[in-house]
């Protein structure tokens, strides 16, 4: 469970509440708890004990240097989509050999410079990918490890936007080309066939669809081992958290909905998934990203205004989509919760930010407690793509971020400056 809880009527984050970060600090703020990143790995790194196997947190969910250091302190690879990624994880002090390079897109200096970082595979997703990186690697005079990821056709049951395993995502190759891929591939000489992937989505919170998909691709796996030697069967990530009910009652109760159903937990997860993948006799590879940062984090606000229409009571506040994009772009749920946790009255409100849009909302007529002008709100489950997808839209900085272990608090970011917002800009010389 993560390590946010009320003690007495103040949020706390660990031994530290959220109110004196905020006198300190200011809003709009993210705050991390170390001891909760920390515990999600191991749960996921245990339950998976039985296979040999390696979890590669996936960057792109939360990629703050601290957030990486933690979980590379812990023996975790990373699974990154960028350069910019890789270099994020070398200056966190992880291991580049622990690392698989996704992404559909990648270009021939990424590719290069991570053939000379020595990454453990890349995972790649077209034949004139195949074709680009054999080509690299042949100028460089190397080998490169690759593994193709394979599109099982499975539907993942999630949002639209965060589904990547059907015919009509733009991820992988398709599950009936496979054979011919590594067919082919076999004969590229600069290529090192060392495994197969596959990832059908994010947010899933039951375990059928993975069931559903590692039973579809066993024997296709079994098959490209006697054929081509592979070594490992990557599963993807895409474990779910609980956003609704991520904490209730002043408690916390991260394994339960609010409809009392028990969440996807990492045991349930491999209880399942170990008796098909144990036969296989392959390392096996998970590329969590959500599950292990998600409820690590959270996004404190201030309350500006309260507004009352004819039809609408808004809470306006210091936060907007630009640092918290998720209830904009995928309609998401977060649970919002105040600071001070005194006896109030219900009311339907809107909660809504400072960006000049319709779409800059973090919850719609939702019951809510009566909020007033001067206090602050806790954005909950926000560890994962909350940061990561920031952005300086209306010329808003970014905000800053802070990691808590027990009592001891870093500034882990800064916050940016206003005039840093156009650093690297200048006004056209004839326009002098």
């Amino acid at each position: 469970m993560h390590q946010f809880h009320y003690a007495g009527n103040k949020l706390h984050c660990e031994g530290v509440s959220l109110e004196s970060l905020v006198k300190k600090f200011g809003t709009p703020l993210y705050v991390y708890s170390q001891n909760t990143l920390a515990d999600h790995y191991q749960k996921l790194d245990r339950a998976m004990k039985p296979v040999d196997h390696m979890v590669c947190f996936a960057m792109k969910a939360n990629s703050n240097l601290s957030v990486v250091r933690t979980l590379a302190n812990c023996g975790s690879g990373f699974d990154i989509v960028s350069v910019g990624e890789l270099m994020r994880v070398i200056k966190a002090g992880g291991d580049p050999k622990k690392c698989v390079f996704a992404g559909a897109a990648k270009t021939e200096a990424e590719i290069e410079f991570a053939l000379k970082q020595g990454v453990y595979c890349f995972n790649a997703e077209s034949e004139p990918e195949l074709v680009r990186i054999n080509k690299v690697a042949a100028r460089l005079k190397k080998i490169a490890p690759v593994a193709v990821r394979v599109n099982p056709n499975v539907a993942a049951k999630t949002h639209s936007k965060i589904t990547t395993g059907t015919y009509e995502d733009k991820f992988g190759i398709a599950f009936e080309s496979i054979e011919g891929v590594y067919a082919r591939a076999s004969k590229l000489k600069n290529l090192r066939l060392r495994g197969v992937q596959m990832h059908i989505g994010s947010q899933i919170t039951e375990t059928t669809p993975f069931e559903k998909a590692v039973q579809k691709m066993l024997p296709l796996v079994a098959k490209l081992k006697a054929r081509h030697h592979i070594e490992f069967f990557s599963i993807g990530g895409g474990l779910g958290i609980v956003y609704k009910g991520a904490l209730e009652s002043g408690s916390p109760s991260w394994w339960k909905t609010t409809a009392g159903k028990t969440i996807l937990t990492p045991q349930k997860y491999a209880d399942r998934l170990l008796p098909l993948l144990k036969p296989l006799g392959l390392k096996i590879l998970m590329e969590p990203g959500r599950f292990i940062t998600g409820n690590a984090g959270v996004l404190v606000t201030h309350v500006e205004y309260v507004k009352r229409t004819g039809r609408k009571n808004f809470v306006i506040v210091d936060a907007a989509m630009n640092d918290l994009i998720r209830p904009a772009f995928y309609e998401a749920y977060h649970q919002i919760l105040p600071l001070n946790k005194k006896v109030r009255p219900t009311m339907s409100s809107d909660v809504v930010g400072g960006v000049c849009e319709s779409g800059d909302y973090f919850c719609k007529d939702r019951p809510l407690p009566k909020f007033a002008a001067g206090e602050h709100l806790a954005l909950m489950s926000a560890g994962a793509y909350g940061f990561v997808m920031a952005s300086t839209y209306n010329t808003r900085p970014l905000t800053a971020e802070i990691l808590v272990n027990g009592k001891q608090v870093a500034v882990v970011r800064e916050r940016q400056k206003v005039q840093e917002t156009w650093a690297g800009e200048t006004v056209a010389p004839w326009l002098k």
